[in-house]
């Protein structure tokens, strides 16, 4: 059984453009379905990200999963990583797994599930396709200017005024 939503726009055309630079992973394909381990149910493993192309001045990377066709009116962020350092341009498989994982001065904001990790994807059951926004956003400064406390939505405010560039890539997932 389908909510009966309409389909929520691209959440990054509705935000001012900025150059777009490139992302790919071994894990998730732009527009095709989510592997089982990118689902919540199925190991919440984050997928593998390269990254190139970024705009001159980048300084710091954030990396983003969020969900818009979540059935609350402010989407899922699934996944927010902050102060990726300028000379890393690639996430392993699992980098999600915790802070660990990350660059030194790297870190993991909480998800809407509440942890300071990836979660992967999991929508309702029978509710239409869902679409996951892997984001790599430029970024002008070394340090966004949070710490692990912050909510994906001021992590976001931050980024409106210190994003240099987005790389996108989107995977789907239907329970």
């Amino acid at each position: 059984m389908s909510l009966d939503r309409p389909v929520t726009p691209d959440p990054y055309n509705l935000l001012p453009a900025v150059p777009a630079f490139s992302v790919t992973s071994t894990d998730v394909s732009d527009g095709q379905p989510l592997d089982q381990a990118q689902v919540h149910a199925g190991g919440d493993t984050s997928p593998q990200l390269s990254w190139s192309g970024a705009p001159e001045g980048t300084k710091s990377y954030v990396v983003t999963c969020f969900d818009p066709d979540a059935p609350i009116v402010s989407g899922f962020w699934h996944w927010v990583v902050c102060d990726i350092p300028a000379d890393v341009t690639s996430l392993d498989t699992g980098a999600g797994a915790g802070d660990a994982k990350l660059a030194n001065g790297a870190f993991h904001v909480r998800n809407d599930g509440g942890g300071l990790n990836f979660m992967g994807a999991a929508p309702p059951q029978g509710d239409q396709v869902h679409r996951y926004y892997f984001v790599v956003h430029a970024v002008s400064e070394e340090k966004l200017g949070v710490d692990g406390s912050a909510s994906p939505a001021v992590v976001g405010f931050n980024l409106a005024f210190k994003t240099l560039g987005r790389a996108i890539l989107t995977g789907t997932y239907q329970h």
